[in-house]
């Protein structure tokens, strides 16, 4: 199929726009833009409170920062897709954090520890298997109502449901995540006192402690504009090929990694010992990185208690995400200034859009795309992480060449694992949903695999009927 190039004014679709975070962020970024002004907006959310908020937000955004956009609210995606150019989606199968902690609880009655159970694990299995149906939905109606548009997705597990995407239907999808900027973190941190960067006392990690945010965000604005750090691998799962400085040019890898060996041994501990292991610095930090290591879960040297492994605080998040809503509705009822949102990032959609809309060329540090050769040592067709080029023409990996055999082995083991699981919860496949659990490093025993499936299937019936088909 040959692809017709877009051009202004275009539509763009955010689904899931009445998210707490991710509405408000991706939609004040797209709304900031100039280059947009005049675009059609569709915001699409299935609560038609959260619809009602950022509906309202929106119109309020568009009177005060003049866009002139073209603005729709609507509580089903089949009612926004038709002459839409991008489709932005962050959906979720919720309550998340209700069910992110029973993801959690219930391999753990059957001796099962996943320190996260977001991404990898069983947890990242049956995560996506619930997210799955809900995004095939959205790609089989814009293969027929807007069959040339891209879908940029920020749902995860990410690396799952790009596969599912790209494997099984004809849309074009592009991938998006922050987690690059913990790289950038990281280096900001260790090269601090080097480059000159005011680098703010008490952060003591990369885990998800929401005091650490901000102050991490001062050091990553300062290193992306000092650094150009490349990396590549899987969501969540990707390693730092290159570093250097942007201004010098200067191969600053050397002098991280002198640096690092002197840094406090207690900052990020598995994270160091899988550097010296593998030779490449694991970007994600530990929360993350543990999901996809066979040596994490242990429960006879319980490894997450040595490497201090910190679990996601879901009753915290659940708060933050009421408060989040509540903020929100006083910004839409004009109660508060639109201040904070005058520099929220979209986290790379805004950016992709606008590039190619025509805006020239942007090279985005990171983006999950189908491997056509860009990690050389990778399977073909699979999903991976990489630095990537955007034109007018779309979205293009650029290429890096193969990874290290032995982080190689670790990423085609879980791209196996995800394969099998997006089969298995397509198709209701128990037998691929099984073969999935025992390739997974967390997994241990075929009886506890069997256990863990059999409770996982049973507590999400409702979200997971193509397992319980006669």
């Amino acid at each position: 199929m040959g692809w017709s190039k877009v051009s202004l004014p275009a539509k763009i679709v955010v689904i899931g726009a009445g998210s707490a975070s991710f509405g408000e962020n991706t939609l004040s970024a797209l709304m900031r833009s100039p280059r947009l002004r005049g675009c059609q907006l569709a915001l699409v959310d299935r609560s038609p409170a959260a619809l009602d908020i950022v509906s309202r937000l929106a119109a309020r955004l568009n009177r005060e920062w003049d866009c002139q956009m073209q603005l729709s609210a609507h509580l089903h995606h089949a009612q926004a897709l038709e002459g839409a150019h991008f489709v932005v989606s962050a959906i979720e199968v919720g309550p998340r954090e209700a069910l992110w902690r029973q993801d959690y609880e219930i391999p753990l009655r059957h001796g099962v520890h996943q320190p996260y159970a977001e991404n990898g694990g069983p947890g990242g299995f049956i995560h996506a298997a619930r997210n799955l149906h809900p995004v095939m939905e959205i790609v089989r109606l814009m293969e027929q109502i807007c069959p040339q548009a891209w879908f940029i997705n920020y749902t995860n597990p990410m690396t799952r449901i790009c596969d599912a995407v790209n494997r099984h239907s004809t849309i074009r999808t592009v991938g998006l995540c922050h987690q690059i900027f913990i790289g950038y973190c990281f280096a900001g941190l260790v090269l601090g006192a080097d480059l000159g960067l005011e680098i703010p006392k008490g952060i003591t990690g990369m885990h998800s402690d929401i005091l650490l945010h901000p102050l991490r965000e001062r050091v990553i604005r300062q290193a992306v504009k000092r650094l150009d750090l490349r990396a590549a691998g899987l969501n969540h799962f990707t390693w730092m090929l290159s570093l250097h400085d942007r201004q010098t040019g200067e191969d600053l890898y050397p002098l991280f990694r002198e640096r690092w060996q002197a840094y406090d041994p207690q900052f990020e501990p598995l994270t160091r010992l899988v550097f010296d292991a593998f030779g490449l610095f694991p970007v994600p930090g530990d929360t993350h990185l543990c999901e996809y290591l066979p040596w994490v879960s242990d429960p006879l040297t319980r490894p997450w208690e040595k490497y201090t492994l910190r679990l996601y605080d879901w009753d915290l998040f659940d708060s933050l995400r009421q408060f989040s809503q509540v903020r929100l509705e006083h910004m839409a009822d004009g109660d508060l200034p639109l201040d904070a949102l005058l520099e929220t990032d979209s986290e790379g959609a805004l950016e992709i859009i606008e590039t190619i809309l025509g805006a020239g060329h942007h090279l985005h540090p990171a983006a999950v795309l189908p491997n056509v050769g860009q990690i050389s040592n990778l399977p073909l067709g699979a999903s991976v992480e990489t630095p990537v080029w955007v034109d007018g023409a779309g979205v293009h990996p650029v290429t890096v060449g193969a990874l290290p055999e032995g982080i190689a082995e670790l990423c085609r083991r879980e791209l196996v694992c995800a394969q099998l699981g997006v089969d298995a919860a397509l198709t209701g496949d128990r037998s691929l949903a099984l073969q999935a659990l025992l390739l997974d490093p967390v997994i241990r025993d075929l009886d506890t695999a069997r256990l863990v499936l059999d409770d996982y299937l049973e507590a999400y019936a409702e979200h997971l009927p193509q397992f319980h088909a006669v």
